[in-house]
């Protein structure tokens, strides 16, 4: 869909919209060693050549991101994966079923993968995606290359669904911005690390653990001395400003309610992430609903939203971003 061009402040970031003249505009500024704020399906997205390392260190110096995080690589479909990673049996059958989609796959980088190395911080391994916006994808197809995406937002802060929060962010360290609408998801992608048989659950996310499952068998966590292997698994992460208190059946004294289902009787929540219970739903309006509480409040009291499907992800988020 095309949307209007919408003003920006001086010196501040410009979002456009997503006609073909926006695009190539955008691919432009990314060969030439920018960076843009691009949507995806998933939450938006900070994108730069990942073949640059310099354009690769912009990214960290804009989020204010430590170097030993790995970044996810975007690619326009499996052909171009192929020529940055080694594919299993069990990773290709993964990438046919959930590309373009909210899961990201770890695999061992090709000797010849053109990727910089601090991209993936180092490691022998690099995390890939094809996400499902088309305006982001037709940009991959017009820059030729992959592109590394985190989230756009600064480091361990809320992730952006829309394109005004990554203005409000990061909207003086960067000059474009392409307005792609709401994010359908509004959680980040799903993080695994597939062998030949069996895969890791690195970061749960917006594809659900049992849809996964179908393919891998049981994903099993990776081990306590495995250290950082993909985004999202620092221990404080999506932090609001406010402090959160998780599991709350009422607010306290000073505290916003942020409810998930019917409340409690007596109890009325400040803003609900589903009156129904309906988890994709909750996913949708998360970020968004603790970034607007955030603006008034300095506590939040977060109903419990049940361990299952998408809630493994949403739960992920919030503890990550109640840690101290």
């Amino acid at each position: 869909m095309t949307r209007t061009p919408q003003p920006c402040p001086a010196e501040r970031a410009e979002i456009i919209g997503e006609t073909p003249a926006d695009i190539a505009r955008a691919a432009r500024l990314i060969l030439a060693g920018g960076i843009v704020g691009v949507p995806t399906e998933t939450v938006y997205g900070l994108a730069a050549d990942a073949t640059s390392g310099a354009a690769v260190a912009a990214i960290f110096t804009a989020k204010g991101r430590p170097s030993f995080n790995p970044l996810i690589c975007h690619v326009a479909d499996l052909a171009m994966a192929e020529t940055l990673a080694e594919f299993s049996p069990l990773a290709q059958r993964l990438a046919e079923r959930f590309w373009p989609g909210p899961l990201t796959l770890v695999l061992p980088r090709r000797p010849d993968c053109p990727v910089s190395e601090l991209a993936t911080a180092g490691l022998p391994s690099i995390a890939l995606r094809q996400p499902k916006h088309e305006a982001t994808l037709r940009l991959i197809r017009e820059v030729g290359r992959p592109l590394a995406a985190p989230s756009a937002n600064l480091s361990e802060q809320l992730s952006p669904t829309r394109a005004a929060h990554v203005a409000a962010g990061l909207g003086d360290r960067i000059r474009l911005i392409i307005d792609g609408g709401a994010c359908e998801a509004g959680l980040e992608s799903t993080i695994i690390a597939p062998g030949e048989t069996v895969a890791v659950m690195l970061r749960p996310g917006a594809a659900a653990r049992q849809d996964i499952e179908l393919f891998t068998g049981p994903l099993s966590a990776p081990e306590a001395a495995s250290g950082v292997l993909a985004p999202g698994m620092l221990k404080r992460h999506y932090a609001p400003r406010a402090r959160l208190r998780l599991d709350a059946e009422h607010a306290e004294e000073g505290e916003a309610f942020l409810g998930f289902g019917p409340p409690p009787a007596g109890v009325t929540a400040r803003l609900n992430l589903s009156a129904r219970g309906d988890a994709a739903e909750a996913a949708a309006n998360l970020f968004a609903m603790l970034r607007t509480l955030d603006l008034s409040h300095d506590r939040i009291a977060v109903a419990p939203v049940p361990e299952v499907g998408l809630g493994e992800a949403i739960n992920d988020r919030l503890r990550r971003g109640a840690a101290l």
